[in-house]
């Protein structure tokens, strides 16, 4: 049974009349016609009796008159749900993001609203290799990702096949020191002086980017790293930090920027100092006008960030924010 043959069954049904039914359809006569005898047929029932003159309904034709008026309001209802479901699709933009962002990610989303008010942001965390697969299938229009090894280089396969990895700044990393450390009171901090004291960092298996990062930044500056407790917590690692033995760690510039840690200073680091580049994974289709205006509100973000702080300690990091004009293919 086709939902044509339903309209036509209820137009016929209504006019009585055939060649009326097809007027009101914009159709030929004899189409109604025919429609009308194969849902006969596959019902195994006459809907209409006609003679040359009239057309009137059957017992079997009254019977289905009112599941042929509930088949076409279920395809009216099903129409009208999936007409909301489509509009709320496309006023719904879901991003993946990573910690350590920041101010950063409050200056896209502030500019995003600028250029669509109407969008309505959801914000999904999940490890970097979820995220980029849910990007791939769909599920999310794009994800904040970090890595050195993320975009493919010249001659190599790439390394994040199905996808767009668009450049949009190098986050600086920074040293969290005791505030009463000697070394909290310099502009900035080579990895040099923190050679003696423990590094507390993630286990390598939990952050690979970070924890590479900063060793590799320390073997460049001619340093091996003495290696402390864990990072578990913010709260509980800055508290071990400030009230026990020196030790040190590393925070993201603009995560640093709003970090609680009254008894911490944040101390950049002298040049050159290490960063992590970010990207926005995206699908490689043209761009849904909701994407198309989070590429626009990445683009517009100024091509540096110097907000300090606010600990009572701190100075402010110096993290460069780089910005490329998206490819919105």
């Amino acid at each position: 049974m086709e939902l044509r043959q339903v309209r036509y069954f209820i137009a016929v049904a209504e006019e009585l009349h055939f060649g009326r039914a097809a007027e009101r359809l914009h159709i030929v006569q004899p189409t109604v016609s025919q429609q009308i005898q194969r849902l006969e047929r596959e019902l195994g029932l006459k809907l209409f009796d006609r003679t040359t003159r009239t057309v009137t309904l059957t017992a079997a034709g009254h019977a289905f008159l009112t599941y042929a008026h509930a088949l076409l309001q279920a395809e009216r209802s099903a129409n009208e749900a999936m007409a909301a479901f489509r509009a709320e699709q496309e006023s719904t933009l879901r991003v993946g993001t990573t910690t350590g962002l920041g101010l950063r990610l409050d200056a896209v989303l502030t500019a995003l609203t600028e250029r669509a008010p109407q969008l309505v942001v959801e914000l999904v965390s999940a490890p970097q290799a979820v995220r980029l697969q849910q990007v791939r299938d769909g599920e999310l229009d794009a994800a904040f990702v970090r890595g050195t090894d993320l975009a493919p280089h010249t001659g190599d396969a790439d390394h994040s096949p199905g996808l767009e990895l668009l450049p949009l700044w190098d986050d600086a990393l920074v040293a969290a020191l005791p505030a009463g450390h000697p070394l909290a009171s310099q502009p900035n901090v080579a990895l040099s002086d923190l050679a003696d004291l423990p590094l507390r960092i993630a286990p390598r298996d939990a952050n690979p980017l970070l924890v590479d990062t900063v060793i590799d930044a320390c073997h460049a500056a001619g340093v091996e790293p003495v290696m402390g407790a864990a990072f578990t917590t913010d709260q509980d690692t800055l508290a071990a930090i400030a009230t026990g033995r020196p030790s040190w760690t590393v925070y993201y510039a603009s995560q640093a920027e709003i970090q609680p840690a009254p008894r911490i200073s944040f101390r950049p680091f002298a040049s050159p100092a290490p960063a992590v580049r970010t990207y926005l994974a995206v699908r490689p289709d043209p761009p849904s006008r909701r994407l198309a205006a989070l590429l626009d509100a990445c683009n517009s973000l100024p091509p540096s960030s110097s907000t300090s702080p606010s600990t009572s300690s701190s100075t402010s990091s110096s993290a460069e924010c780089v910005t490329r004009s998206p490819a919105a293919t």
